[in-house]
């Protein structure tokens, strides 16, 4: 897995599971990962070290990937975004359950 395919794998499970964290650390991973914001600008605006930025990426990174390991939940989207995709069910239909699948959670 390249980089960038890593960044957004690590974003689409944020955005999935970002109700489980912290108030900390949506701060932090929503300046990382969606204003792409550096360790070093984070730890400026938060008022915290480098390295605790560093570390609380770090520690979020691993709880996403055991969040989704436990429940698949990114997973069963794209399985269900895949079968829509290849069904016949009207457009807006479509487009409407998608919406609900990604931003309604």
């Amino acid at each position: 897995m390249t980089e960038l395919e890593e960044f957004n794998y690590i974003n689409s499970l944020y955005d999935l599971y970002r109700p489980l964290f912290t108030k900390k650390q949506v701060l932090v991973m929503d300046n990382y990962y969606k204003y792409n914001l550096s360790l070093s600008e984070i730890a400026t605006n938060l008022s915290i070290s480098r390295s605790a930025v560093g570390d609380t990426i770090s520690h979020s990174k691993d709880k996403l990937i055991d969040f989704e390991n436990k429940l698949h939940l990114r997973n069963k989207n794209e399985k269900i975004k895949k079968l829509l995709e290849d069904s016949s069910i009207d457009d807006k239909i479509k487009k409407e359950i998608l919406e609900e699948l990604y931003y309604g959670i």
